[in-house]
């Protein structure tokens, strides 16, 4: 959902930016402007003196704006937290049945998972990342398959073999999957 979100919103403000630039940019080479733009020439001021200190005597004016950027800057801080914010889980609470509980790091499940996906027949590389919560985590798996491998069979392997190790392992009920599958790139071979 974030991803969509900054995407949406990166590619938003973009377009806004280049059509507000390319149009200023018109008007100053010379263009005719339509009579509703906001200047009407290349020695024309984006804002005269009397459109920026038009507000300026209402009692409402400062407010707004100080209200208006306010939410402006929250906004950016949000979205610039998202987009720095780890989305790879440190650590998972594991159930050792006494209670008490213990934490796993969640590198060294990954590391794990990683190795033993790697060791299937046909995978030449995988790469394990946790998400989620502590109490209930999630894995994308990325598998780079040798070119004569069949995806089912390798996928049936990773999750009969390396991913129900590491639920039992962790003593979790569920670990639900992402896989992402991509074959090697190979040169084609030389048919005689």
């Amino acid at each position: 959902m974030l991803r969509t979100v900054n995407r949406v919103l990166i590619g938003v403000v973009g377009l806004v930016l280049l059509a507000l630039g390319g149009a200023v940019l018109a008007v100053g080479l010379g263009a005719s402007p339509p009579s509703w733009w906001i200047h009407g020439g290349p020695h024309d001021v984006l804002l005269s003196r009397a459109e920026r200190t038009r507000w300026r005597d209402e009692g409402w004016w400062w407010p707004v704006v100080i209200a208006v950027l306010a939410v402006l800057v929250l906004l950016a801080l949000w979205w610039l937290t998202a987009v720095l914010r780890r989305h790879r889980l440190a650590e998972i609470l594991v159930d050792t049945g006494d209670g008490a509980g213990a934490q796993l790091r969640g590198r060294a499940l990954e590391s794990a998972l990683a190795g033993e996906a790697g060791t299937l027949d046909g995978v030449q590389r995988a790469r394990v990342r946790l998400t989620g919560r502590r109490s209930a985590p999630e894995t994308r798996v990325r598998l780079r398959l040798e070119p004569h491998v069949d995806p089912g069979t390798a996928l049936h392997g990773l999750t009969t073999e390396a991913l129900a190790h590491a639920r039992g392992s962790a003593g979790l009920a569920a670990l639900p999957t992402e896989v992402r599958l991509r074959a090697a790139k190979h040169r084609a071979r030389r048919v005689s």
